[in-house]
């Protein structure tokens, strides 16, 4: 059985981008560059308009850590009740407690808020302090999926658990490996960890159409990208992992 990509992108452009490469499902974020934050909802609307690929959206209120205060689990709970009529396919969130433990109680009210939709614990479960406790905390839960880079920096260093987990996991939940994953090592984490699904990152840079480039203004601050560089999914890279399947 082939297994379901997920590709992980952050504008309208790269949802089209990803269909068009033959993607199964998106997972759309805003700003990459903090790891995936929630995307505005004009943005979540128009790739539904423009494209009928499943979307699954992020749920995360900021960048940093996972242990949220009250304001910014609040703002969660919104965004869900905002997003979840649109006709999205599912929603991605990861809430942890300070000790490193999955937070059940909140994990908890927004799965429920969330259903019928099918919900994703995101890498947060890598910034646990036992993941195969974590593993069957979002088990019990009822979670569908859990992304997971295996506790390691990328999936390639982490393979080894991410195989462990798959096994554990069985049919209880999906282990979904990502992060690292490329269309030149995809075959050999495949066969490796023989997940159900994989996510992965397939980026291209676009020049900007600006002309007059001001060089010394900045929108960001001292870690800052371009502002004349965008980026979008390649359809083409998203393309060559598909023909590997």
């Amino acid at each position: 059985m082939k297994p379901l990509i997920e590709i992980c992108l952050e504008s309208v452009e790269s949802v089209i981008a990803a269909e068009k490469g033959g993607a199964d499902r998106v997972e759309l974020c805003s700003d990459l560059f903090e790891g995936g934050l929630t995307p505005t909802i004009g943005t979540v609307k128009t790739a539904l308009k423009k494209s009928n690929i499943k979307i699954n959206v992020m749920i995360r209120p900021r960048g940093g850590d996972f242990c949220y205060s009250d304001e910014e689990f609040e703002v969660m709970l919104e965004d869900v009740r905002a997003l979840k009529d649109t006709g999205i396919n599912g929603i991605v969130f990861g809430i942890l407690t300070p000790e490193g433990d999955v937070d059940i109680v909140r994990s908890k009210e927004l799965i429920e808020l969330a259903r019928p939709l099918p919900v994703t614990f995101h890498r947060a479960f890598d910034m646990t302090r036992d993941p195969y406790k974590s593993l069957e905390d979002l088990i019990n839960l009822g979670v569908d999926r859990v992304l997971t880079s295996g506790q390691e920096a990328t999936v390639p260093e982490g393979a080894d658990l991410l195989e462990e987990l798959v096994k554990i996991a069985g049919d209880r939940i999906i282990v979904m490996p990502g992060c690292g994953i490329t269309e030149r090592n995809f075959p050999k984490l495949q066969e490796k960890i023989k997940a159900k699904e994989y996510h992965i990152y397939l980026p291209k840079e676009i020049s900007s159409k600006m002309v007059y480039h001001p060089g010394h203004i900045y929108m960001g601050g001292l870690l800052r990208q371009s502002e004349f560089t965008i980026t979008h999914t390649s359809s083409q890279r998203v393309s060559q992992v598909m023909g590997l399947l």
